[in-house]
């Protein structure tokens, strides 16, 4: 069961990571963030259009490795119709998920593909970037965001 579990984990993020949501840009952002991993080389910009405070559409551009993409590209999924209030404790829940394999309480769909990331640390730095741009984004931070300088 374990291993077919694991096997549907990987071909999410590989799904993901070949074909990316919400890849491209976005005509007239309300707010954009860019995040950079130099242990992997993962560059990231993320666009929000904004409709009061709820996240109307959510985009990124980007390269990388498969899993920030694949985070980049589930992100958006997740966050899309979302209030900004909102995005705060979930990237405080995915920030958990991949630094131990506790998905804790509450179900996170197909987010929960990153739980086996904390198995890898060099990995963790990848799949979190793309939350820490778009905390950035939604806090309207305009300075570039960083693995290597950022506090959870």
């Amino acid at each position: 069961m374990f291993d077919e579990l694991s096997d549907l984990y990987q071909q999410v993020i590989l799904d993901h990571s070949k074909s990316p949501r919400n890849f491209r840009p976005l005509e007239q952002p309300s707010r954009t963030a860019q995040g950079h991993n130099p242990l992997c080389g993962d560059n990231i910009t993320l666009y929000v259009r904004l409709e009061g405070d709820v996240i109307a559409d959510i985009t990124f551009q980007g390269s990388g490795c498969a899993i920030s993409r694949a985070s980049a590209s589930l992100l958006t999924e997740s966050l899309k119709g979302r209030r900004l209030a909102e995005v705060k404790p979930l990237f405080d829940r995915i920030h958990e998920m991949v630094t131990t394999g506790q998905v804790g309480d509450g179900d996170l769909g197909k987010l929960a593909v990153f739980a086996g990331v904390h198995k890898f640390p060099a990995r963790v730095k990848c799949a979190i970037l793309p939350w820490h741009a778009a905390l950035a984004a939604v806090e309207g931070k305009g300075a570039p965001v960083s693995t290597e300088t950022v506090n959870p």
